[in-house]
């Protein structure tokens, strides 16, 4: 079966919308350090961009968790492959992902890391899929709201491929 890609959001509108995000997060932020917590892999490439354009004190840190395996549709059953390397007791954290889809994942991340003891904790996503929401989440930074089609790029992947695409695009199989 082959995959072709259809772009529906341009690498300018991504890095416009990035740009946006980072700029609201350096004033929401103002006087403080926030830490980024970056849900590998697909988050990476969001979250550096966006790190880049927050005007306030960053630090970085990375977990992997997973619930798709190889399938274009999540399991269910959240798996931590990588856990944090530094404590959040006290820290502003922001969870970086690339997308929020059923809300599984994301809904057991947020209150396994709120248990960490956090000064404050928001999550902000590049790409939210609110029809496909199971489980509620409160998302409180959204760089676009996409329909329920599977989307590769810029971080995004399917079977390991295309997350260097610098645009987003939906995955139509032959």
């Amino acid at each position: 079966m082959a995959e072709n890609i259809k772009v529906i959001l341009t690498e300018a509108e991504v890095d416009a919308r990035i740009k946006s995000m980072g700029e609201q997060i350096s004033r929401d932020y103002a006087g403080k350090q926030v830490h980024l917590v970056c849900v590998l892999k697909g988050g990476s490439f969001f979250m550096c961009e966006l790190a880049k354009r927050i005007s306030v004190p960053v630090s970085l840190d990375f977990m992997s968790v997973t619930s798709y395996g190889k399938d274009t549709k999540s399991s269910g059953v959240v798996k931590i492959i990588k856990d944090l390397d530094d404590s959040l007791k006290g820290k502003h954290v922001i969870v970086v992902e690339d997308i929020v889809d059923s809300g599984r994942t994301l809904s057991y991340l947020l209150e396994l890391l709120q248990q960490r003891g956090p000064a404050s904790m928001a999550l902000c996503t590049l790409l939210d899929k609110p029809d496909r929401r199971v489980v509620p989440v409160n998302v409180d930074y959204t760089g676009f709201e996409i329909p329920d089609k599977f989307v590769v790029g810029y971080g995004l992947d399917y079977n390991q491929r295309y997350r260097n695409l610098p645009y987003i695009g939906v995955v139509e199989f032959d």
